[in-house]
């Protein structure tokens, strides 16, 4: 028999169950049912497909599809059952002593129209609330656990910014040399999968761009685009030759045992353009602000409001963040399991740091006919401000 490892220490689950649980009694939520990979991995410690049902009070039950041998070695729970279809979660749940809840939680941020009308049947007693505030809340604020395991992921993001120095060459399109350095990657156990809770986007690794290309935009939800390899893609690396005096742009993100760590920083070929070098060394100015300022109590909102007054100081009012009526309106956001957690730095946000939240602030200026700098840096919300995780040089590197 094959083993299956796991990763989550029990104590870990049971005290996020746990947490869980006293939101829904605090919501007057029976049980909640979850369904989306990274929430189940986050509470079950595995990420096969199947239904967890965490009731307000008492053990939740794991309701697995496929594949039940996996998810049973991999998480630490005790009630672990094959199930084959999801109309059976009723007569299953009455098998352990759950009645049909009067409120049942889902995930209605991620799910789909089908499957929130197929539990509209199943569940056809019940009243249907939707708790994804509740658990990304939760989420935000990382345990001792989970920032040990963000720092490794760190310490490897790290590695990968100084493993450019010895693969780049002159002439070398983005594409070839993003390739190499995401083999580098995965040599050190980099996971692949880049999760993202908003739908239908997807990312790859992040986004490696030289000179222009960088500033080339893009339906990511980034500052940065890209031509990437085709329309399909629509954004990344693409064909473009990486070329002398011209920033070189590595915003790459580090997945390792499920948490992630983003990293970007600039790099160049000779010497890199006066006015260049000036909005780099802003954005680094920015950013050692608001790592003194974001302390625990801060409104996210405000975070924004102050980093963008910043840069109209600098004069980088018409560049900061991206150009034209498109721009983003954001300048950090939470990370963890998925790369788009609370809190979002971000335009009308009211949302309060707390101690132990992730942020990755990125001020960054783009000039869509020389390319973009700027800095991204993984930081831990503390009681003195802002600690970072990733330490390689904020400066510009010259290759």
């Amino acid at each position: 028999m094959i083993q299956y490892g796991r990763s989550t220490p029990v104590a870990e689950q049971q005290s996020r169950i746990g947490a869980l649980q006293k939101r829904l009694g605090a919501n007057k939520v029976d049980g909640a049912l979850i369904l989306q990979k990274t929430d189940m991995f986050y509470y079950s410690g595995t990420a096969q497909q199947g239904w967890l049902y965490i009731p307000e009070a008492g053990e939740p039950v794991l309701m697995i599809f496929k594949d039940y041998e996996r998810a049973r070695q991999e998480s630490g729970m005790t009630s672990v059952v094959a199930l084959i279809s999801p109309k059976e979660i009723p007569e299953t749940l009455a098998a352990f002593g759950y009645g049909m809840p009067e409120n049942l939680g889902l995930e209605m941020d991620v799910l789909t129209a089908n499957q929130y009308l197929l539990f509209q049947k199943v569940f056809s007693h019940s009243n249907i609330i939707d708790i994804s505030f509740h658990i990304r809340m939760q989420r935000a604020v990382k345990s001792e656990y989970e920032i040990g395991l963000m720092r490794k992921a760190s310490l490897m993001a790290d590695k990968v910014a100084a493993k450019v120095r010895d693969i780049i060459e002159p002439g070398m399109t983005e594409i070839q040399f993003a390739g190499l350095l995401e083999a580098y990657a995965r040599s050190l156990g980099h996971q692949g999968l880049i999760r993202m809770r908003m739908w239908d986007n997807d990312l790859f690794y992040g986004h490696i761009m030289a000179g222009p290309g960088a500033a080339v935009p893009s339906c990511f939800s980034s500052p940065t685009g890209g031509m990437g390899v085709n329309p399909s893609i629509g954004q990344g690396p693409g064909f473009n030759p990486i070329k002398k005096n011209e920033p070189i742009l590595v915003d790459y993100v580090f997945a390792l045992n499920g948490y992630l760590s983003d990293h970007t920083r600039i790099y160049c070929f000779g010497n890199m353009p006066d006015d260049l070098l000036r909005a780099h060394d802003a954005m680094l100015e920015i950013q050692k602000k608001v790592k003194q300022s974001a302390i625990p109590g801060s409104v996210s909102g405000e975070l924004y409001e102050m980093m963008i007054s910043q840069a109209k100081k600098k004069g980088y009012q018409d560049n900061f963040m991206g150009t034209g009526d498109r721009k983003i309106r954001f300048t950090g956001h939470g990370l963890g399991l998925e790369l788009d957690e609370f809190p979002f730095i971000a335009k009308d946000q009211t949302l309060a740091l707390e101690k132990g939240m992730m942020i990755a602030l990125e001020p960054k200026v783009v000039f869509p006919e020389k390319g973009v700098v700027g800095i991204e840096n993984t930081l831990l919300v503390t009681d003195n401000g802002l600690e970072s995780l990733t330490s390689f040089c904020d400066k510009i590197t010259i290759l």
